[in-house]
């Protein structure tokens, strides 16, 4: 025969503190002693071992950069070089002169490298720009505009 189980509480009628001891407790927060993962710090023994697991509980971890982030999107002398014509149709480079000019950022790179041969005559807008890209430019008979200057570790140190 099955019997039909009271719930606590009911049990707890006409018992003052109701299981909580002395009359002032379990009111309010006043005697909870922390929430969620308090009271598992280094001298705290009741959740230590799970603690140990959590290798990122205690101390500190890494930094946050001061320094924005720059993305670059390089792109070498020789691709340009070989797909010139096809930029020129799709109105993202001009021909002036027999010069070749181009913005890299509308190209969508941000970065000249100087894998290949440059043959062409180059008129080359780029923030940034490696010193083989900028040397092989002028060899054939252009320039590259519009670097951002970039310091040396020792003029970093300074």
């Amino acid at each position: 025969m099955t019997v039909n189980k009271r719930k606590k509480n009911v049990r707890q009628r006409g018992h003052k503190t109701h299981g909580w001891g002395a009359k002032k407790k379990h009111r309010g927060k006043g005697h909870q002693g922390g929430a969620g993962m308090a009271g598992t710090g280094k001298r705290a023994d009741s959740k230590k071992p799970s603690i140990w697991k959590d290798k990122d509980y205690f101390g500190k971890h890494g930094f946050v950069s001061k320094t924005p982030k720059i993305k670059i999107n390089p792109v070498n002398a020789r691709y340009i070089e070989e797909h010139i014509n096809k930029f020129i149709s799709a109105n993202l480079a001009k021909k002036e002169n027999g010069v070749y000019s181009v913005e890299l950022e509308k190209l969508g790179y941000n970065k000249l490298l100087g894998d290949g041969k440059v043959t062409s005559k180059f008129k080359i807008k780029t923030p940034y720009a490696s010193k083989s890209a900028v040397e092989k430019v002028k060899e054939a008979g252009g320039e590259v505009t519009g670097l951002v200057e970039i310091k040396s570790k020792e003029e970093q140190k300074k």
